[in-house]
C-alpha cells in the first residue's frame, strides 16, 4: 500500500536524523516529501559542521496535514528551534495529531511537540539537554532508544535510528490511532 509521509525541516537539522528515515521508508516503497518553510533547498548540520543541501519538495505554505500519512521531525539543535517558533510549522504538526497520524521526533525534534502542544501526558524520549523541557511541558520522559505512545514515535539521538526507523514503519503501517488526542 502506497504511504506519503512529510520530513518537516529547516536549515540546521540533524543530517543523518532525515537522511536514515527518509532512506528507510522509501526502502518501503512509500513517498517521504521533505517539506520547509523555504523553498529550493535546505543545509544539513552533520557532526561538528554544516553538512549537504537537501532539495524541498514541498514548500510548508503548500502543504497539509491530509496530504500525508505520517510526520517525521529530525533534530539538530538549530533546526527545531526555528520551527517551534514558525506558527505555520506549528500548525502543521497540530494537525496531524488532531488527524490521528502517526508523528516521529528525535533528538532536539520534540522540542517542536512542546510548542505544538502535543505533549501532555504522553511517554517520550529525547536527547537528554531538553529531557527537563519534556517533564516541564507534562510528558512522561523516559531514557529508551524508542518510545511509542499511540502513534507518537520518540528516539534520543542518531545511535537509535535502526529502532526509531523500524517504529516508525510500523506506526505508519498500523495508520490512524483514534485515542490520539491534542
Amino acid at each position: 500500500m502506497s504511504k506519503k509521509i512529510a520530513i518537516l525541516a529547516t536549515h540546521g537539522f540533524e543530517e543523518s536524523e532525515l537522511s536514515s528515515p527518509k532512506e528507510h521508508l522509501e526502502q518501503q516503497g512509500w513517498t517521504a516529501h521533505i517539506v520547509s518553510p523555504e523553498s529550493g533547498s535546505i543545509k544539513a548540520w552533520s557532526g561538528k559542521d554544516w553538512g549537504k543541501e537537501y532539495s524541498v519538495d514541498k514548500k510548508l505554505s503548500e502543504a497539509s496535514a491530509s496530504d500525508y500519512d505520517a510526520l517525521v521531525l529530525p533534530g539538530g539543535v538549530i533546526n527545531p528551534d526555528q520551527l517551534r517558533t514558525n506558527e505555520e510549522a506549528l500548525s502543521f504538526v497540530k494537525d496531524f495529531f488532531k488527524q490521528h497520524k502517526p508523528v516521529a521526533a528525535i533528538c532536539h525534534g520534540p522540542q517542536i511537540l512542546i510548542n505544538a502542544d502535543a505533549v501532555e501526558g504522553r511517554n517520550m524520549t529525547s536527547v537528554q539537554s531538553i529531557s527537563k523541557d519534556l517533564k516541564n511541558a507534562g510528558a512522561k520522559w523516559e531514557d529508551s532508544e524508542v518510545v511509542v505512545d499511540s502513534g507518537l514515535v520518540t528516539s534520543r539521538t542518531p545511535e537509535d535510528l535502526p529502532a526509531f526507523n523500524a517504529k516508525l514503519v510500523e506506526e505508519v503501517k498500523e495508520g490512524k490511532h483514534q485515542e490520539q488526542t491534542l
